[in-house]
């Protein structure tokens, strides 16, 4: 395992950070593996070094948290960087069990917390921006939040740079805790972060964990094999987001042109280009499968060419923003 500095906050993080969607109650996704598997997934990533773990209440309706909070128990806790989000309503019919008011903030967190089983979270994100609470409200919580001890930093997720820039300047004006890491959309086929939102990351000193590092698989297969996947065909996830237009399919063509010419499988190509980019610290790998695990942590040992990097980017187009909702 490798580790890297979480942008500025002095915490050494695994470069491989696993996502823990993927476990919890099938009955929230038809993907979604029973308890005992995903208890299999982290202690295994474990094994592995990984020391990163991402969930968040909304995952199997706050049984993601669960799982992981019982497996990591049996660790020291101490060796842990766990991170959990809040912001999409958790109980039909309650409009204050979701958004980034104050009260939303406060009983969601703590109720975060009692799934985990722990005290403190290290890292505490809002899954997306609230346009209903204004944003001095919603970084005066969080502050609040460290300030009890209830988590030690916090981050955001998908949004426009110019919500990013408006929430880290409010911090700095009122004196708050700032956002310390920024969870977006990035892969080989949706590249629009480079835009404005990964070189103010840079420029701010803020840690990058992109989701969906492997299009929801799109980068993990060739792409009339998509919906081979429980995953493909229950979300129809290329209809959500744009992957297999804008140059998409010939991208996915050279990924799995050069796996074959490197002897290795197209998705540790997907995410060997991800550990290529200065501005990522760790991408978020979320996966159903042991052995997916075990091939994402031995991508570290791949290094791509200037060539390489530059032949995998060709194909691609600009295109629609996708992921803030």
């Amino acid at each position: 395992m490798e580790y890297t500095t979480l942008g500025g906050t002095g915490m050494e993080v695994s470069k491989v950070c696993l996502g823990c969607m993927s476990f919890g109650d099938p009955d929230w996704r038809d993907w979604v593996l029973e308890p005992e598997a995903g208890e299999e997934l982290v202690e295994r990533a474990v094994e592995l070094g990984v020391n990163f773990f991402d969930t968040a209440n909304m995952y199997s309706n706050g049984e993601s948290e669960r799982v992981l909070g019982d497996v990591l128990s049996e660790y020291d806790r101490d060796e842990q960087v766990v991170a959990t989000k809040g912001y999409f309503p958790m109980r039909e019919g309650d409009p204050n069990s979701g958004g980034l008011s104050r009260k939303s903030i406060e009983q969601e967190l703590d109720n975060s917390l009692e799934r985990l089983g722990m005290d403190t979270v290290d890292l505490y994100q809002i899954h997306r921006w609230d346009d209903d609470t204004p944003v001095e409200t919603t970084m005066r919580a969080l502050d609040d939040a460290v300030r009890r001890g209830k988590a030690r930093y916090l981050g955001a997720s998908s949004m426009w740079t110019r919500q990013f820039a408006e929430a880290l300047h409010t911090s700095d004006r009122l004196g708050l805790e700032r956002f310390a890491t920024m969870q977006n959309h990035y892969n080989l086929v949706y590249r629009e972060e480079e835009r404005e939102m990964l070189p103010f990351c840079e420029e701010e000193n803020v840690g990058v964990v992109p989701w969906s590092p492997l299009a929801r698989g799109y980068l993990a297969r060739p792409h009339e094999e998509l919906e081979d996947t429980a995953r493909g065909q229950s979300e129809s996830a290329e209809g959500r987001h744009p992957y297999l237009e804008y140059g998409g399919r010939e991208v996915n063509e050279r990924v799995e042109e050069l796996a074959a010419e490197e002897g290795v499988k197209m998705a540790q190509i997907g995410l060997a280009w991800l550990f290529s980019k200065d501005a990522v610290d760790a991408p978020i790998v979320g996966t159903t499968s042991v052995e997916h695990l075990e091939d994402a942590v031995e991508a570290l040992d791949i290094s791509l060419s200037d060539s390489d990097v530059e032949y995998l980017e060709e194909p691609y187009e600009p295109n629609p923003v996708s992921g803030h909702d």
